[in-house]
């Protein structure tokens, strides 16, 4: 579609083919009756219905009885799984599968073993396919079911099924495939396979999301996953999907039809598109192989580059999948590429193409030659492609694979890194590492202390002027938020310059310049170094009185909590750079994020208050959860209190939630009692890793109108009241 990128993820889903969703028009506006009922409304839809189950049948080499309608191939997998172990567990309770499944495959599987039973999982060689022998060694006499993926979602590898299933039978063993990825590209005769259960998907094979089919050998009992009226002859509840069963049918029909010809036609796009990188790009690794492999798909790693941040460079232009990412936790390397014994180093750069019937060879060259050029402007191989133009069309998010604050390190790794650090015993140090404050303070006189920090981060912002000024203000945030005044600071660049002309560096550092002349301070200088992805940050310098200090660790008991922004900015950010949040989102979040808490600091420093933080990476919870600790002090917050930026819940709840939100919650959790009508959505809120978030101000109660007052008169509309500090304690955390 004009406009679009050149789309190689077929085996992600696929779109409907213009002829299926002909086919399923009728049954969206005339054909609605209920394949149940006995009247000529039904009688149509049943009929529908009952073609579809034949067109089906007759791509796998299946009697019709034999087919069920589902969801899905994750639902048609689980009502295998838990059929065959219900049905099965007095027999015997253990399971053979491989480690390269899907998860609609993996995940009932490691629920079945949180209930006693045994899982094998079996190995699989460097290219991803299962040896038959060893899934004879891993049968016992208590296997009640083998289930091996008919070709690998990933790399393509086709298994051999057949001989898996002679192995089993001659054990007394029922097999399982997941062809989800199979049907529609190779021949499927589940007379010659032998299995029992298949299960596939048909937005895999162009028909629409939401519909499946499974099939079931005549002969072979299997309990329904879903209890209800009785549908498919008893083996499904719910009233049948008629539109998308109509459309499962045709796609079916028409991939029956079009197979030789499709599978001769992906095979020649897919070894053009290998040729094409493998010419621009040395030391190219490919992971699918040549013969034994799906048709449409290659799976290549590209050493020295990271996937995600190379699909978001390319995403404008081609679409893909990656098989590693990189997050807070760590590297997550896909579970295919870690079982084929794929190094690290060329997992973090695999990406999958799929081809499909939309492809043509003038794309293929295209998507070639635009990925080869990213490559190479990442350093992961030659170096000769010039930067992207630093016009106002850059999009500073797709550089990186993370945002902001969300990429720091994870507060459990951090917090053991600091406590190995020498203990400070210069008594001139006031304010150190111990109580995680995000400033050093040192004494040099009397009446004077100087305030040092630094923070740096990657893009939250696409216009690099934004990126620049929202850096600017986070840096300077740690000086505020200790009551200090800044005197100059320093900038801290990483910078891909074989990626991004050097006048995008020009205006992060302008967009930097402004905000700090808001501040009232220069940038008098900095540290450059070239990078694979951009990061900006200040180094900040300020002073302020040894006796007026404010730490995250002097609150007090009493003490009243007020939080002077919103919180959302990880969640709102991720919208945005996924595309589910519009300019006008992009641009509110801007403006907090770039509003500097100079006004907030100097209401809190005219009030007089007992401490402070402000609220960054490790999200409000987990700011909060420092000061409790480094006070010796519990704390409750009130939830409905917390101001949020919209429509941040309502992205939170649809999913849209950073990875640093999950790992922020993950690592407070165990110190938060949250209350039972609490939703996780609310949950997850209190975590977001937050870039140039508010201050997070102890008071005295006594002093609390004096202090919003303050706020008010400065401009700082949105500060509240969130909760306050109880009682002594450990530092743990209510939430109502």
């Amino acid at each position: 579609m004009a406009g679009l990128p050149i789309y190689l993820d077929h085996n992600a889903t696929t779109p409907v083919d213009p002829a299926v969703a002909e086919a399923m028009l009728p049954y969206l506006t005339k054909h609605f009756g209920n394949p149940s009922s006995s009247h000529p409304y039904g009688a149509r839809t049943r009929a529908a219905v009952e073609e579809a189950r034949r067109q089906v049948a007759a791509l796998l080499g299946a009697r019709p009885e034999e087919i069920v309608f589902t969801s899905g191939g994750t639902e048609g997998s689980n009502t295998v799984l838990l059929g065959v172990a219900r049905l099965l567990g007095a027999k015997g309770r253990h399971l053979v599968t491989t480690a390269i499944e899907h998860p609609a495959v993996l995940a009932p599987c490691a629920a079945l073993e949180e209930e006693g039973f045994r899982v094998t999982r079996v190995p699989v060689d460097g290219e991803g396919r299962v040896a038959p022998r060893d899934v004879a060694e891993a049968l016992t006499p208590g296997t009640i079911l083998v289930s091996v993926l008919h070709a690998s979602n990933e790399v393509g590898t086709i298994q051999e099924i057949a001989e898996i299933v002679r192995i089993a039978h001659g054990r007394g063993v029922l097999v399982h495939t997941d062809a989800a990825q199979s049907a529609g590209k190779i021949p499927i005769d589940v007379e010659a396979l032998g299995v029992e259960f298949l299960s596939l998907a048909g937005h895999k094979l162009y028909a629409p999301k939401g519909v499946g089919a499974l099939f079931i050998r005549t002969g072979v009992p299997l309990p329904r996953l879903l209890h209800g009226a009785s549908h498919e002859a008893g083996r499904r509840a719910g009233t049948e999907n008629v539109l998308s069963i109509v459309g499962l049918g045709k796609a079916c029909e028409i991939a029956r039809e079009r197979l030789a010809d499709d599978s001769r036609r992906f095979e020649a796009l897919r070894e053009r598109l290998f040729a094409g990188l493998a010419r621009e790009v040395p030391l190219l690794r490919r992971n699918s192989p040549r013969d034994g492999c799906l048709p449409n798909t290659l799976s290549v790693s590209f050493r020295g580059v990271d996937a995600s941040a190379l699909l978001a460079e390319v995403g404008e232009e081609v679409a893909a999948s990656a098989g590693a990412a990189c997050h807070a936790a760590g590297v997550e390397v896909s579970t295919v590429l870690t079982a084929m014994g794929v190094p690290v180093e060329d997992a973090m750069g695999t990406v999958r193409f799929s081809v499909g019937r939309g492809s043509t060879e003038a794309e293929i060259d295209e998507a070639a030659g635009i990925v080869a050029a990213a490559v190479r402007r990442m350093g992961g191989s030659r170096s000769d492609a010039a930067p992207v133009e630093g016009n106002g069309a850059v999009k500073l998010t797709r550089y990186t694979h993370g945002m902001g604050c969300a990429c720091k390190l994870r507060p459990q790794d951090l917090e053991a890194v600091l406590k190995a650090l020498p203990k400070v015993t210069d008594p001139a140090v006031l304010v150190g590492p111990e109580h995680s404050d995000d400033a050093a303070v040192y004494q040099v006189s009397a009446d004077l202390a100087v305030v040092s920090t630094v923070d740096f981060f990657t893009p939250i912002a696409d216009d690099p002027f934004d990126f620049g000024a929202v850096s600017a203000a986070n840096s300077l945030s740690d000086v505020y938020a200790m009551g200090a005044r800044p005197l100059f600071a320093l900038s801290v660049v990483a910078f891909p310059s074989r990626r991004l002309a050097l006048s995008v560096l020009e205006r992060i550092l302008a967009g930097a310049a402004e905000v700090a002349r808001e501040a009232g301070i220069f940038i008098v200088g900095g540290h450059t170094v070239d990078d694979t992805e951009p990061k900006f940050g200040l180094a900040v310098t300020g002073v302020v009185h040894p006796d007026r200090i404010v730490t995250n660790a002097s609150a007090r008991e009493g003490d009243v909590l007020v939080l002077t922004k919103p919180i959302g900015i990880g969640i709102l950010a991720t919208a945005v750079k996924r595309g589910l949040a519009g300019e006008d989102v992009a641009r509110r979040l801007v403006a907090v994020m770039r509003t500097l808490n100079r006004s907030a600091a100097e209401a809190m420093i005219e009030t007089g208050v007992s401490a402070c933080t402000d609220v960054t990476g490790f999200g409000l919870l987990g700011h909060l959860r420092e000061m409790a600790a480094a006070a010796g002090l519990d704390a409750v917050i009130d939830a409905a209190a917390v101001p949020i930026i919209e429509p941040a819940r309502e992205l939170a709840a649809a999913g849209v939630v950073p990875g640093g939100a999950l790992e922020n919650l993950a690592h407070v959790s165990p110190h938060v009692d949250f209350a039972p009508g609490l939703s996780r959505v609310d949950q997850l809120l209190l975590a977001d890793a937050q870039t140039s978030g508010g201050l997070l101000i102890a008071v005295p109660e006594s002093r609390l109108a004096s202090l919003l007052a303050a706020l008010h008169d400065r401009g700082v509309a949105s500060a509240r009241r969130i909760g306050r500090f109880t009682t002594r304690g450990p530092g743990r955390i209510r939430v109502d």
